[in-house]
């Protein structure tokens, strides 16, 4: 499985049959080129325009915007319901969290979460390979929270999304403070990070660059 970093919350997902799932679209204005390749299922963890622009994408791709459980292109989806801000949406609205199996790893988009994790969310997780976490504050958790958050998870490997870049002007902040009370950090220097054997290992960091 290999999985590519587009930039902010959007990651191209690919497994050893070529399916490919994108997470998160965005249009250029966020300050990344914005995707025009293919794709087969694209999840959106809420409408705002810098998570849900599908416009350019190829492919007639399946697009999943609801909570629920959902097979697609025989990859098993579940949406899980959260909100966007810490008071149950009344600031930002919902957010939807999804699982997803690919490859035989277990992978957790947390889109623009906004709060910590309830138990029952936590349960309904369960165990976790890799997971997706925002870390820039203001919109979503910060990088405190965010850390808490890996720890109420315990995920083998750990990728921080939407934060800020030289690219990203939105008012959030960087990595610093999330890898500050994380003690770790492994930048790979690339945009694009594979995965072929079993992971083992608790909250391993890993900071993919954007493709630009």
């Amino acid at each position: 499985m290999e999985i590519t970093y587009l930039g902010h919350s959007s990651f191209l997902i690919k497994d050893s049959k070529g399916r490919l799932l994108l997470t998160d679209p965005y249009e250029e204005s966020v300050g990344y080129p914005s995707y025009k390749g293919r794709a087969d299922v694209i999840t959106i963890s809420h409408h705002h325009a810098d998570h849900d622009y599908v416009a350019e994408v190829q492919g007639n791709p399946e697009i999943l915007d609801k909570i629920g459980f959902f097979n697609l292109c025989d990859i098993p989806i579940s949406g899980i319901h959260s909100y966007h801000d810490t008071t149950e949406g009344m600031k930002r609205g919902d957010n939807t969290i999804y699982a997803f199996e690919m490859d035989g790893y277990k992978l957790c988009h947390l889109g623009d979460l906004g709060h910590l994790l309830t138990k029952d969310v936590i349960d309904t997780l369960g165990v976790i390979d890799i997971l997706f976490v925002p870390v820039g504050g203001n919109y979503t958790i910060d990088g405190g929270e965010a850390s808490q958050v890996c720890k109420q998870l315990k995920s083998h490997v750990v990728i921080p999304m939407h934060y800020k870049t030289q690219y990203l002007n939105f008012p959030i902040d960087g990595l610093e403070n999330f890898l500050s009370k994380m003690k770790s950090g492994d930048r790979v220097n690339s945009n694009t990070l594979s995965f072929n054997e079993k992971l083992t290992n608790i909250n391993v960091v890993k900071i993919l660059n954007p493709t630009l």
